[in-house]
């Protein structure tokens, strides 16, 4: 369980509390969906339990462990795994070996295993001829599909995404929440999305909505 206990932040030397006193919970084998209007906090609150950057008060605990006795380069490189909006694959490469890649800095017993990361990437829609191609050769969609197998593989307790259908069509969006609902249902994952999207934000287990500095749960 990821848990944030009393934490605030606040606007650089304004003041200006960005939130305050922030206690929330996120439990396995659910999709949480933050939903919030541009400026709220929604992304920065996201680095925050990422590991990416530090709130100027308060903890978050993953299983009971401060992430900062964890360590954050330990913490995002076995525990977190982040789906950006812009996908943030190596362009350079094909969509098989940004997952490989993805996975020889971690311990699993797949890390140089291709066939498996052709399977996987074949069950989301990708075949073995699109997933060698480069990945600028492929659609938002394919491209987000990678980036969630990516996400997938590594096996992190704790997925992030950060608007991961904001740059897709109904079709593709519909597709992608698919495969995160996925993750938390059957792969037992903590899924944490944030969108702007009103449509998105419904499909989550738990909806979190940001408004004068207070999250609040329905």
């Amino acid at each position: 369980m990821l848990t944030v206990k009393n934490l605030a932040h606040w606007y650089g030397k304004s003041g200006k509390p960005l939130y305050e006193n922030v206690n929330l919970s996120f439990e396995s084998d659910k999709v949480y969906t933050i939903i919030g209007a541009s400026g709220s906090g929604k992304t920065t609150f996201l680095a925050f339990i990422a590991g990416l950057d530090k709130p100027q008060a308060g903890e978050i605990f993953l299983d009971g462990e401060n992430i900062e006795k964890i360590g954050a380069t330990n913490y995002r490189k076995h525990k977190v795994a982040i789906v950006f909006q812009q996908y943030n694959l190596l362009v350079y490469m094909s969509a098989l070996d940004n997952v490989l890649t993805a996975l020889a800095v971690t311990d699993s017993e797949h890390k140089n295993d291709k066939q498996y990361v052709l399977d996987a990437l074949k069950g989301v829609g990708i075949d073995e001829a699109d997933a060698k191609k480069n990945v600028q050769q492929l659609s938002g969609g394919q491209q987000q599909r990678v980036a969630i197998i990516r996400a997938m593989l590594v096996d992190a307790n704790i997925v992030i995404a950060d608007e991961p259908t904001g740059n897709l069509d109904d079709e593709n969006s519909a597709m992608i929440i698919k495969l995160f609902q996925d993750l938390a249902h059957e792969h037992h994952k903590t899924v944490i999305i944030v969108t702007h999207d009103t449509k998105i934000a419904q499909k989550g287990d738990v909806q979190i909505k940001l408004t004068d500095h207070q999250f609040v749960a329905s």
